[in-house]
């Protein structure tokens, strides 16, 4: 295994042990549990950790309550949330008392009350929230580098030196406009493109049709990481999980770009590894 790779294993088998607890739910004695909530434009994410910060359980649900990261649909948005977290309780014999939660970078002023008033009013004390790609990097570990989160709405980019973050951007470029170029090319409804998207037998077909927008996100990422040091990118985020999306990427840049084997569950699992028990 390469030096690069070796940078992500604690990532790639982090995720791994998610996966796995979301449909086998650990149920020990852990003293305290931490939840992650991750609120997607595409799909809302609960990552629960134990005492020790390993995954014990875990939840998503694709929904349509955020839109460009912005929380459009509050109500669904707590009902969905509060409705994992009692699915979950209800698996692990426990309550969830701490939850964090997570905004696209730049977004604070916008939007973070909603987020955070969706995460109380689903029943967790709030005890921290972060932007994004920050709370992936919890997870991936990047000392010098970038995180781009592609979402279904934006695309969020943290930049990196020494472990610390140096500059953030956030970019209304996601999965959204994936589905649509979808719909268009293959005459189907928005909803059905969604659908067909996420399918993983699809992509090889896909990847030819989605290649302009996947370039103008790396024309994005070059941008913003003009000027800096940027040694790696590590991509994040539903729309990530196009297959062949980090080759196009890492192309357009000629930067290593890695991506994690789910790049769904990171910024979810980061987020639940920023949670305490203090409330803010």
């Amino acid at each position: 295994m390469s030096e690069k790779n070796l940078t992500f294993k604690f990532c790639d088998q982090l995720v791994k042990d998610f996966e796995h607890v979301v449909k086998h739910p650990i149920v020990g004695k852990s003293s305290v549990y931490y939840t992650g909530v991750d609120l997607g434009t595409a799909c809302v994410v609960l990552a629960v950790v134990d005492e020790n910060y390993k995954p014990v359980a875990g939840a998503y649900k694709y929904a349509d309550v955020v839109r460009d990261g912005m929380v459009v649909d509050y109500i669904g948005a707590i009902n969905i949330v509060r409705e994992m977290k009692h699915e979950i309780e209800e698996k692990l014999g426990t309550e969830l008392i701490y939850g964090a939660a997570a905004i696209p970078p730049g977004t604070d002023d916008l939007d973070s009350g909603a987020v955070k008033n969706v995460v109380q009013a689903a029943g967790f004390e709030l005890t921290s929230v972060l932007d994004e790609p920050t709370a992936a990097n919890k997870v991936l570990r990047i000392k010098n580098g970038a995180v781009v989160d592609i979402g279904g709405g934006t695309t969020g980019i943290s930049i990196l030196k020494d472990g610390k973050v140096v500059y953030i951007a956030d970019e209304p470029t996601g999965g959204t406009q994936f589905s649509l170029v979808v719909s268009g090319a293959y005459k189907m409804p928005f909803a059905e493109a969604e659908l067909y998207k996420r399918n993983p037998e699809n992509h090889k077909d896909l990847l030819p049709v989605l290649k302009p927008v996947v370039e103008k996100i790396a024309s994005i990422i070059n941008q913003h990481i003009k000027g800096y040091d940027v040694q790696e990118i590590s991509l994040v985020g539903g729309t990530c999980c196009l297959t062949g999306i980090e080759t196009i990427i890492e192309k357009k840049t000629g930067i290593f770009t890695h991506k994690p084997k789910n790049p769904m569950f990171v910024t979810p699992l980061g987020i639940a590894l920023s949670c305490t028990q203090e409330s803010i």
